[in-house]
């Protein structure tokens, strides 16, 4: 365990929250230089030689590759439009980065001006598995609550208390509510995610347990029943009439149902023990 120091132990440390925008855009720009100097980019991205200049990787123009996968100009290179670079574009530069990176294995030494390696061999997987770690450990110094996922997409980080959930392995053999669960978590977790975006979420969790109703019968009374599916009926997630109630304060509401409707499903699941969910 990383040891805390007295400051921030004691809360006099002004960053013992977490850093600032300007502080972490900066962490984020030096970590990005260490990995670019040690060649992590130089497969896809490209690098320069004393000699033969520029060198094109495999995406040959970088500046039109971002423009065409992440819809913005100006962020590109990083260095040269560093001042102005928000929260949003240096997330779309680690999902970007996490994408285009590699690390270098092998390679020849050219000693011509201390040019350096000239590198012929990566690991992509090894590369963005360092580099997640990286960006992962920035992240946790961020005051923004943010991590980098193993598909490398930058996620909310769980409510404390919640990270178990997300790490736990859906007990179900059942694809179709795999694929449901695992996509409304998605959904509702990725960086940008709109109140919308929650509420459908919370919907297909709704939708999921709906799917496991006939077999709830056996593991829940009437009535909790009853409450399970008016929460979403009531409260304007799923089925839209005059009688839901629609003055309650959004973020909190919908935080709170889908915390409860996908720990509800995994204890249902458990519960069920998986019996004949794939008929």
């Amino acid at each position: 365990m990383a040891h805390t120091f007295y400051s921030v132990r004691t809360g006099k440390n002004k960053n013992t929250e977490g850093f600032e925008f300007p502080e972490f855009l900066d962490l984020f720009f030096r970590s990005f230089r260490n990995f670019q100097d040690e060649g992590y980019f130089d497969e896809y991205l490209g690098w320069r030689c004393v000699d033969m200049g520029e060198v094109p990787g495999k995406v040959s123009d970088v500046e039109l590759d971002i423009l065409l996968k992440i819809r913005k100009q100006g962020i590109w290179p990083i260095e040269a439009n560093l001042g102005d670079l928000e929260e949003d574009d240096v997330f779309d530069l680690i999902e970007y980065l996490y994408q285009t990176v590699s690390k270098p294995i092998d390679g020849t030494f050219h000693d011509y001006a201390r040019c350096g390696m000239h590198w012929e061999t990566f690991r992509k997987s090894e590369g963005e598995a360092e580099f997640a770690q990286k960006m992962n450990e920035l992240l946790a110094l961020y005051k923004g609550a943010f991590e980098l996922s193993p598909q490398g997409e930058i996620l909310h980080k769980p409510e404390k208390g919640f990270e178990s959930i997300f790490e736990a392995d859906i007990p179900s053999s059942n694809e179709n509510i795999k694929a449901r669960v695992n996509s409304a978590v998605l959904q509702y977790r990725r960086h940008g995610s709109t109140i919308d975006d929650r509420r459908q979420a919370v919907r297909d969790l709704a939708d999921v347990l709906e799917y496991l109703r006939p077999k709830v019968k056996s593991v829940l009374t009437k009535k909790d029943e009853k409450d399970l599916f008016n929460l979403a009926n009531n409260f304007g997630i799923r089925h839209h009439n005059d009688q839901q109630k629609t003055n309650y304060d959004a973020a909190l509401w919908l935080s709170w149902m889908f915390y409860y409707y996908l720990a509800t499903i995994h204890v249902l699941l458990r519960k069920l023990g998986n019996q004949s969910l794939n008929k």
